[in-house]
């Protein structure tokens, strides 16, 4: 199935918007972190394992949602997932203790994971069918709201609006994105990708291929890191170096505009000089700035540290799900679809969601929040050095 240029404009915005959608609500959320932990009256370790809920929704949805977006196609899935997504937000929202926040987060990680796994894959059908490099910008979208997310979450905070308030309203326009873009998208043919029966009316057992889990332990080794940026950068501001409630959002703020910058470069980057060298710089930059930011102290060091990690690791993830797509289309034809890629490197890449939350509360309530996150600035090595199987 061929498209002109011009029939893979609306489908793109469709993506585009759908980033910006899912970046917004993260970002929002991740800024009232620490009013989730002052309300409840938690430490940083319950903060973490209650955190573990959230990622263990996105776990537990990613299998199914790269299967149904294969039968279904991502098209569909999209469109569902979002309205989903904008019926389960404002529940976390209302913070009555702490049995409903992980029970919301646990809600809210399913309904998000599907939204994620099924607009990757329809980005990565974009990027076959217009032959060109778009996932970086299209994660930089994502960034783009998660810095907007930030920023209303944060000016909220600080003005004491509630959680359940920005919740409602972000869930007012999750669903006007998903209604106005419904007939956007590229059709669930485009990208349907049916097993093959074997002889009991059971898809045959296929051996996953190595090299995937090999780019998903790359991502396994980023997320833990982007993720402790996210979640702990709030809670490391205001309780290590005593930060006001807005100065609390600016380590998050200042990722995501970095996020931002970088993923906006990242496609050209990566086609000047190849996945290999820009995962490598990555790496090596953002364990050297978060490194050092932490040694400096202070709330401006956490800022620069976390402006740092953010162009370092900003097309780690781009570059893991166009090689999934590659590999998924040319290299491993019949034998995994592109969602599964998708669907399989997330849920390598995602499990930093879930050990790096509570591991870091736990160890934070133990030698201190600060000095916990080395342990992510030694993983930002590790993926590094990990480059060289992205090698063209």
């Amino acid at each position: 199935m061929t498209f002109t240029a011009e029939e893979l404009k609306r489908p793109r915005l469709a993506v585009t918007l759908t980033f910006i959608t899912n970046g917004i609500v993260g970002g929002s959320l991740v800024s009232r972190i620490p009013d989730y932990k002052s309300q409840l009256h938690i430490s940083n370790s319950t903060l973490g394992s209650s955190l573990f809920f959230a990622s263990l929704g996105v776990l537990v949805a990613l299998g199914p949602a790269g299967r149904l977006a294969a039968k279904y196609g991502s098209r569909r899935i999209s469109f569902f997932s979002s309205i989903a997504l904008a019926a389960i937000f404002p529940l976390t929202g209302h913070v009555a203790n702490l049995t409903w926040l992980r029970f919301t987060l646990f809600l809210f990680g399913i309904c998000g994971a599907i939204q994620d796994v099924s607009m990757n894959t329809h980005a990565v059908t974009l990027e076959q069918k217009s032959g060109r490099r778009l996932m970086s910008t299209f994660h930089g979208m994502f960034s783009l709201g998660g810095f907007a997310g930030g920023i209303l979450g944060g000016a909220l905070y600080q003005a004491k609006v509630s959680i359940q308030f920005q919740t409602i309203l972000l869930s007012l326009f999750i669903l006007a994105v998903a209604l106005s873009m419904k007939e956007f998208w590229l059709p669930a043919s485009a990208d349907i990708h049916e097993r093959n029966r074997g002889s009991k009316d059971r898809a045959p057992k296929r051996r996953r291929p190595t090299l995937f889990i090999i780019l998903g332990l790359i991502g396994l080794a980023e997320q833990i890191g982007e993720g402790a940026s996210g979640d702990w950068g709030g809670v490391l501001s205001k309780n290590t170096f005593h930060a006001s409630p807005f100065l609390a959002t600016l380590p998050y703020i200042f990722f995501s505009a970095a996020m931002v910058i970088g993923r906006f470069n990242g496609d050209r980057i990566a086609h000047s000089i190849g996945n290999q060298k820009t995962l490598l710089i990555g790496g090596l930059l953002a364990g050297t700035g978060l490194t050092a930011g932490l040694l400096i102290g202070h709330i401006y060091g956490v800022v620069i540290a976390w402006t740092i990690v953010g162009l370092g690791v900003s097309v780690t993830i781009p570059i893991l799900f166009s090689a999934v797509g590659s590999l998924a289309t040319h290299k491993y034809p019949g034998v995994i679809a592109p969602s599964e890629g998708v669907a399989m490197v997330s849920g390598l890449a995602y499990f930093g969601f879930v050990v790096g939350p509570p591991m870091l509360g736990f160890v934070a309530d133990h030698i201190s929040l600060r000095w916990a996150m080395l342990i992510p600035a030694g993983l930002y090595f590790l993926f590094a050095a990990g480059s060289f199987t992205t090698k063209e």
